[in-house]
């Protein structure tokens, strides 16, 4: 490639972004997911639109799988364990007994309902079987949810990509290399405890590691990070075992312990995310063939009726019928089920390996994920109100930023309180900090002084405090307990855990 050649394409890729951007904000305001403009703006610059031709399926697979784990990095550092927490086994069997039993009717459905041979039945019911990480987040997260719920969509949707993946790659081996019977069970049982364990050791490893070496640059800490997780998922493919696991576990951990710079280490992963969610959709867009897309607009419709109104449902009331959830909790479980990116990348996977009817699939996956994504996305807050699953507003979890003073052997702590902190109004004496922690500095209308002991906080106040390395948690603590229930945190039994 000639210089000149180069700068065209990085002029176009720039621009590329930036309408991405700007269509992504407008589709944020009529609560469309960011997915279905991107894959939008790839039609129209494919082959029926602007005229770019991309055909190419093993590039699309390897860029594809390599967007995802950069996705699921994003969705592990920002997911809060303790909240996550009380709905992780129904998460989990979501993730393992619901991808089987929405892949068995869809497969069921395809075969009987479309004439469809059973490889390719069963193909189309393990590509459409995991819901997606990008498009869960970005709709889910605006809304307050239970935590339970919150715990459970959010934990599916980064644990039901590796179990997919593996049906999806073993259905698409050749019949010579294809395994049967308990050989696959073994594999696949395999594959999802190494990944798991393989996750968690990287990032404890990780972690450890970083809290002990001083980087010379705060920049250096983010791109540490992801570096990690991508070692976890590089690792844990090297090893045969689940690499889509083994990063979201390792992003789990690493987001859930104390890391320098935590809070710039997360808005770092969410902009490197976005920009594998822009090339991701506009990349697949571009795959499609728009030309091929109407004649299978029927069989896509016959599906996605059965994925959404039989097979997500059944699926939700199989693998959570062991836990106390209220029917209307069950309701929205199951129409919360979105797909995205997931299902379209593990289409391609079909036609690098040359299986017959890969083409019939990929067009009938992106006609499915791009037309009921349009419908359910939207009308999720809807759902919510309706099915009376939305939780009282409580006040924000307090975000806590570190760096470190390692010659001090100490952390400067920078905090900002929210608009709905019961920190607000309390005087700096009645914060009861440790005494080896001080507050230094507060920041008010971009002004910063330094506070006497009956300085009043305010909404919007940025602290800094200073906190030797011994204390450091147990002021953490304090902060978040007198945020929760204000200064009498203690009397209530608040200790900000």
């Amino acid at each position: 490639m000639r210089p000149a050649d180069l700068d065209v394409v990085l002029l176009v890729g720039a621009i590329v972004v930036i309408a991405a951007i700007g269509a992504a904000r407008l589709a944020h305001g009529v609560g469309l997911p960011g997915l279905l403009v991107f894959l939008g703006l790839g039609l129209l610059l494919g082959e029926s639109g602007i005229g770019i031709r991309f055909d190419d399926a093993a590039t699309a697979e390897a860029l594809g799988l390599s967007a995802l784990v950069l996705i699921l990095a994003e969705g592990g550092l920002t997911t809060n364990v303790r909240l996550a927490r009380a709905g992780a086994p129904a998460a989990l069997a979501l993730a393992t007994v619901g991808v089987v039993v929405t892949s068995v009717i869809v497969a069921a459905a395809g075969h009987w309902l479309l004439g469809m041979a059973w490889r390719q039945a069963l193909l189309l019911g393990a590509v459409l079987a995991p819901t997606d990480a990008a498009a869960v987040f970005s709709v889910l997260r605006k809304l307050p949810l239970p935590p339970a719920v919150a715990g459970i969509l959010e934990g599916e949707s980064g644990l039901n990509d590796p179990p997919s993946v593996l049906a999806v790659t073993l259905l698409s081996a050749s019949g010579a290399h294809a395994p049967s019977g308990l050989l696959v069970v073994g594999e696949v049982v395999y594959a999802l405890v190494a990944g798991a364990a393989i996750g968690i050791l990287v990032g404890l490893l990780g972690a450890a590691g970083l809290r002990r070496v001083a980087l010379p640059a705060s920049g250096l800490y983010p791109i540490a990070v992801l570096s990690l997780v991508v070692t976890a998922y590089a690792a844990a493919s090297l090893a045969r075992a689940s690499g889509f696991l083994a990063a979201y576990v390792s992003a789990l951990v690493l987001g859930n312990l104390r890391l320098p710079h935590r809070t710039a280490t997360r808005g770092f992963a969410e902009g490197v995310a976005w920009l594998a969610q822009i090339g991701l959709f506009v990349m697949l867009g571009l795959l499609a063939s728009p030309s091929q897309l109407p004649s299978r607009i029927w069989p896509a419709l016959v599906i996605g009726l059965v994925l959404t109104l039989l097979a997500r449902p059944a699926a939700v009331l199989v693998s959570t019928a062991a836990f106390r959830l209220r029917w209307r909790q069950q309701a929205f479980l199951a129409y919360a089920g979105l797909r995205g990116a997931v299902p379209i990348v593990l289409a391609t996977i079909p036609m690098n390996n040359a299986v017959p009817g890969a083409a019939v699939l990929f067009n009938l996956v992106f006609l499915i994920v791009g037309g009921f994504t349009l419908v359910q996305g939207p009308t999720l807050p809807w759902a919510a109100r309706h099915l009376g699953v939305l939780s009282a507003v409580e006040p924000r979890e307090l975000d806590v930023d570190a760096a470190p003073l390692e010659d001090l052997q100490a952390d400067l702590l920078q905090v900002r309180i929210p608009d709905d902190s019961r920190l607000h109004g309390v005087e700096l004496f009645e914060l009861r900090l440790p005494k080896q922690a001080s507050l230094a500095l507060i920041v008010r209308d971009g002004h910063g002084f330094v506070p006497d002991p009956t300085t009043r906080l305010q909404h919007g106040d940025k602290l800094l405090i200073v906190a030797s390395a011994s204390v450091r948690r147990q002021t953490e603590r304090r902060l978040r307990a007198v945020s929760r229930a204000g200064k009498l945190a203690r009397w209530f039994g608040e200790e900000g855990l």
